[in-house]
């Protein structure tokens, strides 16, 4: 049974998604899923007003997703099992109707969830919730993130028996070794957007003093500078994993410390934060909210510890031994070393498979 998967790509780049998009589809691609492409193309700048270099740019990128989707059904052989990525971000013409002429051709679907945007709340409106209602629709099998989000889906209506667990994502990396045990000290590492508008629990790190927070990325305030606050600037998203050399790495989001609040913290109760992913590819054990789905995986593995409010860190890994420290490290280096080879998401594809195959 031949396999295809749909990729977006960019013009002049490989992915139109994220580095979780992008893994995906390379772990995909090696296991022989062959890739038809959906370009967005970049139409360029136009003369004249905002509203007619809107409009042209809307035509321009709608005409070619009107014919690449329009050719699909014809590249894809008949009975085949195709690989989609939910959810697609932006409306284009003709996929709906090229998709559900594959279905018809016998042609069946798994599709690999990274976000429920009714569940995120943040961006969720007509668009996505019609979205989402289409891939139910004409999924054969879905990957989801974890069993607390699995349990949504089968609330939902869908089988549960063609449901595949992911566990955790995976982080594609050249070097199959995580570098060198991290060493013990009494501080977390936060990498990514550190804007407190955004994430809103940045801008009471310097509440958790005296432990430690290291941050790397875009968006920092300089008047959160304070004794405990290192912040190491902006990164390339290839060179954090090697600067991660000391404490925890922290998976928290939402507007507080004391416990995830706000959409996209509460959102931790479902979702696979791709952080946890960063964190433990770089052999760096973490730190997680007691209450989302993930601390599951950390206290199953014993790569870190869980914490309902920041406020209670100092006295958690106050109570955390060096020997302690070190073996929650070495236990995340047969993780680390799985997620940089996209073990995880092999293996969910392989189980995916077999059930499509099966139907």
């Amino acid at each position: 049974m031949k396999r295809y998967q749909i990729k977006e790509v960019r013009e002049h780049q490989n992915n139109a998604g994220t580095k979780a998009n992008a893994d995906v589809a390379d772990v995909a691609s090696r296991m022989g899923f062959e890739e038809y492409l959906i370009h967005m193309k970049d139409p360029g700048s136009f003369t004249g007003t905002n509203l007619v270099n809107k409009g042209m740019r809307w035509l321009i990128r709608q005409n070619c997703y009107v014919r690449e989707w329009a050719a699909c059904p014809s590249a894809v052989e008949t009975g085949s099992v195709m690989l989609l990525q939910h959810p697609f971000h932006s409306p284009q013409i003709g996929r709906e109707r090229a998709l559900m002429r594959l279905k018809q051709n016998g042609v069946r679907f798994i599709c690999m969830v990274h976000d429920v945007e009714k569940l995120r709340g943040i961006l969720y409106n007509n668009y996505y919730k019609e979205e989402f209602g289409f891939m139910m629709k004409i999924a054969d099998v879905l990957i989801v993130h974890n069993d607390v989000m699995k349990r949504y889906f089968v609330r939902r209506g869908f089988p549960e028996d063609r449901i595949v667990v992911l566990g955790i994502f995976d982080y594609l990396m050249d070097e199959p070794e995580p570098p060198k045990l991290p060493e013990f000290s009494k501080s977390i590492t936060v990498a990514g957007n550190l804007n407190t508008a955004k994430c809103g629990y940045i801008g009471h790190l310097p509440e958790i003093a005296p432990v430690k927070a290291i941050l790397y990325g875009m968006g920092f305030d300089e008047r959160m500078r304070s004794s405990n606050i290192d912040y190491r600037g902006e990164l390339a998203p290839e060179e954090v994993p090697s600067r991660m050399t000391e404490g925890f790495g922290l998976i928290w989001d939402g507007t507080d410390i004391d416990g995830c609040q706000g959409p996209s913290g509460r959102y931790l109760r479902y979702n696979n934060p791709h952080k946890l992913s960063l964190y433990l590819a770089s052999g760096l054990p973490v730190v997680i909210w007691s209450k989302a789905a993930e601390a599951k995986f950390v206290r199953r593995h014993h790569v870190g510890i869980t914490v309902d409010s920041l406020r209670d860190l100092a006295n958690l890994i106050e109570a955390v031994t060096p020997e302690e420290y070190r073996a929650m490290a070495e236990n995340a280096i047969p993780i680390a070393r799985k997620l940089r080879r996209g073990a995880y998401t092999e293996h969910a594809l392989h189980e995916a498979l077999a059930i499509a195959q099966a139907r």
